[in-house]
């Protein structure tokens, strides 16, 4: 009888997928709002700034030349200025 070599069988937990759902409403309304002042409501507080760059997961306020990135899913309202 031939020698077999037997490799361990390894289980391979399949790894959890974020999905974080885009929020079109908002970003369309962040890119609408590109170089203006907004009064962002998130859930850690409220932040205002200039909208300098709107991306499909987080926003870029500039305020008083420190830039914020702000996630799109933490906001829970705008307010232009």
């Amino acid at each position: 009888m031939p020698h077999m070599h037997h490799k361990p069988h390894m289980h391979h937990m399949p790894r959890p997928i974020v999905v974080n759902p885009v929020d079109t409403c908002v970003v369309e309304t962040l890119m609408s709002h590109i170089g203006k002042v907004v009064i962002l409501e998130t859930t850690r507080g409220r932040i205002d700034g200039c909208v300098v760059n709107v991306k499909q997961d987080h926003v870029v306020l500039d305020q008083r030349h420190m830039k914020f990135f702000v996630r799109i899913a933490e906001i829970v309202w705008i307010m232009p200025e």
